[in-house]
């Protein structure tokens, strides 16, 4: 069993940044991507960014490259760069885990964009 915490979530004005983190209880064996999805109230959840255990990364189309997805060596961690932050970022931020096992949820972490 592989446990995730995400932090980093704050409230911040329209145009600022944060940096997301999400950390996991132990290397994760079989990883095929590490992935950042969102959720706000009433909507499907949507996913952010995703980086591959090759390497490939994709983005949501409403990234609009102003966000960073980012691992560490180990394979424990991962990060979420998100800058030019709008109002229509406000959610709550979960990270993800896919194995050859199935995957892996943090509780998510509350970004809130407002001025």
């Amino acid at each position: 069993q592989v446990q995730l915490v995400e932090s980093g979530g704050d409230s911040v004005q329209p145009g600022g940044s944060l940096r997301l983190s999400c950390t996991a209880s132990r290397s994760i064996v079989g990883l095929r991507a590490m992935k950042w999805y969102r959720q706000s109230p009433g909507k499907e959840r949507e996913l952010v960014a995703a980086i591959a255990n090759g390497g490939n990364i994709r983005y949501g189309d409403f990234v609009e490259g102003r966000f960073r997805i980012s691992r560490d060596k180990a394979l424990k961690e991962t990060y979420l760069d998100m800058n030019s932050l709008k109002v229509e970022d406000t959610a709550r931020y979960y990270c993800n885990v896919n194995t050859a096992w199935g995957d892996y949820w943090g509780q998510g972490t509350q970004v809130t964009v407002s001025s």
